[in-house]
């Protein structure tokens, strides 16, 4: 039972995000494995979730790693109106789901996610070194550039009004 489903326990609020004029409009998602298994840094599970995002196209994924039991991504809106964040994660995690490798691994997602719009330019590259390093700090490499399970999609400009 993941901490968002324990019993009297409230669901992470999910903001609209907000659109300044000359602003890119980037949110940070964390996505966590149902039960924290470890099922997505392989070969085929990557294969799935990053095709799951090709068609998933209302929104763009930029940067993004891959852990064993979560994963973090930047997004931004491909079009507005944009399509509500929290539609774009529940038709990406169904696709997957239903592309998922092994059958007996589902369900595969928490149904709660963490997101986050980000609002200057050192956020992102802030979020950008946490979210690479996180292996690193799990002990699974000893640099960040050794795990084979990050990438980027699209690339996401940032633009601030200034």
């Amino acid at each position: 039972m993941s901490h968002a489903d324990e019993p009297g326990r409230k669901h992470l609020p999910h903001l609209a995000p907000l659109e300044f004029p000359n602003q890119s409009v980037i949110i940070s998602v964390t996505q966590v494995v149902a039960g924290r298994r470890s099922l997505l840094a392989r070969s085929a599970a990557a294969e799935t979730i990053l095709n799951a995002w090709q068609k998933a196209d209302h929104w763009l994924v930029g940067r993004y790693v891959l852990m064993p039991d979560h994963l973090h991504l930047f997004c931004a809106p491909a079009r507005f109106p944009f399509t509500p964040l929290k539609n774009w994660l529940a038709f990406w995690r169904a696709e997957a789901m239903r592309c998922w490798p092994g059958s007996d691994e589902k369900p595969i997602w928490q149904k709660d996610f963490f997101d986050r719009q980000l609002r200057r330019d050192e956020s992102y590259t802030e979020k950008w070194h946490y979210m690479r390093e996180n292996p690193v700090r799990a002990g699974l490499v000893s640099k960040a550039e050794d795990w084979p399970w990050q990438g980027e999609i699209h690339p996401l400009m940032w633009h601030e009004a200034g």
